[in-house]
């Protein structure tokens, strides 16, 4: 009995190796295809949104800030449209920004990204909403200014080191949008 139970065990099975080594090659290829795809993807819709102008640059004297803030940059879309990222110019990549309203605009300074400045009179509306392209927080997480360029209206969203600031930047910036359109009206 002891015989025949010692011919019935089987010792474990090899691993296949060179089996396993197929797979993960095949698995890192497929990575590598699915982020290529992605990448092509992103320089398409650049291509296609090369007929955005050039980003206007600060003014040399600005003139005083009436705000500052310190967050992150979470991207540009068409106006009213919250997936469809901008990505001509680089207003698609996120970054820390630093954001500095004066009364000639709103000088936008991203670190490792290009900088650009949204004069004040192209500027339409600020508001506090909950998403852009790709980013969804709570209500009210989010700065959302919109503004003319070229013959597109885009929304930018910023999101503050510190989300309370994000009224006062609302208010201050609607204030400055009606001020500036009930002159343009007075002429």
């Amino acid at each position: 009995m002891a015989a025949s139970m010692a011919a019935e065990q089987k010792s474990a099975e090899v691993t296949d190796w060179a089996a396993r080594i197929g797979w993960l090659v095949g698995l890192v290829l497929f990575v590598a295809l699915v982020y290529w795809l992605m990448r092509e993807g992103w320089k398409w819709r650049g291509t296609l949104q090369s007929d955005l102008p050039e980003l206007p640059t600060a003014p040399e004297d600005p003139g005083p800030a009436k705000l500052s803030m310190s967050g992150r940059y979470h991207g540009s879309t068409t106006a009213g449209q919250w997936l469809d990222r901008i990505v001509a110019h680089g207003l698609g990549t996120r970054s820390r920004v630093e954001l500095t309203l004066t009364d000639a605009g709103l000088d936008v300074v991203r670190p490792g990204a290009t900088d650009f400045f949204i004069p004040a009179e192209t500027l339409r509306e600020a508001l506090l909403g909950k998403g852009i392209a790709g980013k969804v927080l709570s209500e009210g997480g989010l700065l959302v200014v919109t503004w003319a360029h070229g013959d597109k209206l885009i929304d930018s969203g910023f999101r503050s080191d510190r989300a309370a600031e994000h009224t006062e930047w609302v208010d201050t910036l609607n204030d400055m949008i009606n001020k500036s359109s009930k002159t343009e009206g007075a002429r």
